[in-house]
């Protein structure tokens, strides 16, 4: 088949066209930005790139199947013709993987406010680890494994990154309810994605869809801490698995400990010890992400009918064999990149780049580096980029969330001139907040700005060290490997 991917260079599209390439198709696309690393990756793997949106060259190329990614919408000149003249067959970049791969395998399906990218390359790297072959496609970029999408065995399974967010301007159902859960991994559960949902209820109302279409063969692997994913019920139509700290879960994390080597910590089965673990990941978020993906992995590996024969207790306690998970591969786990990721670090200063754009995510993070960096001073720098994140849905949890910090600089709002000014974040007005509360906050009219104040302070000598940790879902404008390389002094002060 002829595919085309509009939209090819984003992280998920890109992924999800080298699968299908992988899977024999003959695969093409167009993006208004072709760059690398993405657009390498694509053209070494023989796919046809083209710039921009030409509805005459869509014509010409004559696809059998165009996939349209999330971020196209009406107004798209490739969009409009295909809708007015319906040449070629369209579809939904999920409801393309279902169809194409998803369908004729056993699914891992890895879901939650939090933790995805993490949690689904843990999953796809112990199985791995444990001689397997699994097919997998991760929303970011994983170190461990080595790639972000890979085919896999037919008999192995297939582990995929489950988003909430909607499918595609034409399919607003939540990507996940497309990829035909196995099991699916309900990581935790908060409100998030305020351009879509209406407020928690919203969001618990997908997540539950999501649990009536897993199999009763098959399993929900459950954060059992987390209220809001309590509040979904018993779920009784298919087999539920509790894991974490608390008494009433069947998988428990015990005696968790941090420092600056890592986290150790332990996991047991319904009282019954399974591993003790020590690795280079922060935080308990981290440690839980772990025992998710080390629970949803063994119950992949379990007999297909273990969960009809009513067994599962028993055979996860005692599987042995091929059918037993050896979690030492854990401590060589290196992480995704972006997922605290260091890119600076010098007896004097640390930098670190994070993913986070949730409150709770960056309230774990920040809780995390106060164990990891005592003593430190720690600065926090934060770009309100995402389409909650940018506005006032968040704003008082944001606040919380900083307020954990030392410093705080707060960079301009993403695309603020969509917002009226009663609806966006005010990061004057946080940063305000913030210094009553003893805080230093700094905010700026745009980020090369925020780069020049931080600069000008960062050349003050420091009376210790400092941990300065960017969090944002985007580029930043670019002040992040800025700051890096005006702080770095020569290359060998930068971590290796």
């Amino acid at each position: 088949m002829r595919i085309y991917f509009m939209g090819v260079c984003g992280t998920a599209m890109g992924n999800a066209a080298l699968l299908a390439r992988a899977a024999g198709h003959d695969v093409l696309g167009a993006d208004v930005d072709v760059y690398p690393p993405m657009s390498t990756v694509l053209a070494q793997s023989g796919i046809a790139l083209h710039e921009g949106y030409d509805a005459a060259r869509l014509e010409r190329l004559a696809p059998d199947l165009v996939v349209i990614g999330n971020a196209m919408s009406r107004g798209n000149p490739e969009v409009e013709w295909l809708l007015d003249t319906r040449r070629f067959a369209f579809t939904s970049l999920p409801a393309a993987l279902h169809s194409l791969v998803l369908n004729v395998r056993r699914n891992i399906v890895v879901c939650g406010t939090h933790g995805k990218t993490t949690t689904t390359a843990l999953t796809a790297y112990l199985l791995r680890a444990n001689g397997r072959d699994p097919g997998f496609l991760i929303g970011g970029v994983p170190i461990d494994p080595p790639t972000g999408n890979h085919l896999g065995a037919a008999a192995d399974p297939f582990v995929i990154e489950g988003d909430e967010y909607d499918s595609a301007f034409f399919d607003k159902r939540s990507k996940f309810i497309h990829y035909a859960p196995h099991i699916a991994v309900l990581n935790n559960l908060e409100f998030d994605h305020a351009d879509i949902f209406r407020d928690l209820a919203d969001v618990q109302r997908t997540f539950v869809h999501l649990t009536r279409i897993v199999p009763r063969n098959g399993f929900v692997v459950l954060n059992g801490d987390d209220e809001n994913l309590r509040a979904l019920g018993a779920l009784p139509w298919t087999n539920v698995v509790r894991v974490g700290t608390g008494e009433r879960n069947d998988l428990r994390i015990e005696a968790f400990r941090e420092s600056a080597a890592g986290g150790e910590f332990g996991l047991s089965w319904q009282g019954q010890p399974w591993a003790e673990v020590r690795w280079p990941l922060p935080g308990l978020f981290n440690a839980r992400n772990a025992a998710m993906a080390a629970t949803a992995a063994q119950l992949a590996l379990l007999p297909r009918d273990a969960a009809r024969s009513g067994r599962v207790g028993e055979l996860f306690a005692s599987a042995a064999g091929a059918e037993r998970l050896d979690l030492a591969a854990l401590a060589r786990f290196r992480g995704v990149k972006r997922r605290q990721e260091v890119l600076l670090d010098t007896p004097a200063l640390t930098v670190i780049e994070d993913f986070g754009h949730h409150p709770t995510a960056l309230a774990e993070t920040l809780h995390s580096f106060r164990a990891r960096f005592p003593g430190a001073i720690l600065t926090a720098v934060f770009e309100p980029r995402s389409n909650t994140a940018r506005t006032k849905a968040l704003e008082a949890a944001f606040m919380r969330s900083l307020a954990l910090a030392d410093e705080v600089y707060l960079g301009a709002v993403n695309r603020a001139d969509k917002l009226a000014a009663g609806e966006r974040f005010d990061t004057v007005a946080v940063a305000q907040h913030l210094e009553q509360l003893g805080v230093k906050a700094h905010s700026a009219p745009t980020n090369a700005v925020l780069l020049e104040k931080m600069l000008a302070y960062s050349g003050a000598r420091a009376e210790r060290r400092r941990v300065v940790a960017f969090f944002t879902n985007g580029s930043f404008d670019g002040i992040i490997g800025k700051f890096v390389a005006a702080m770095s002094g020569s290359s060998s002060d930068a971590a290796s």
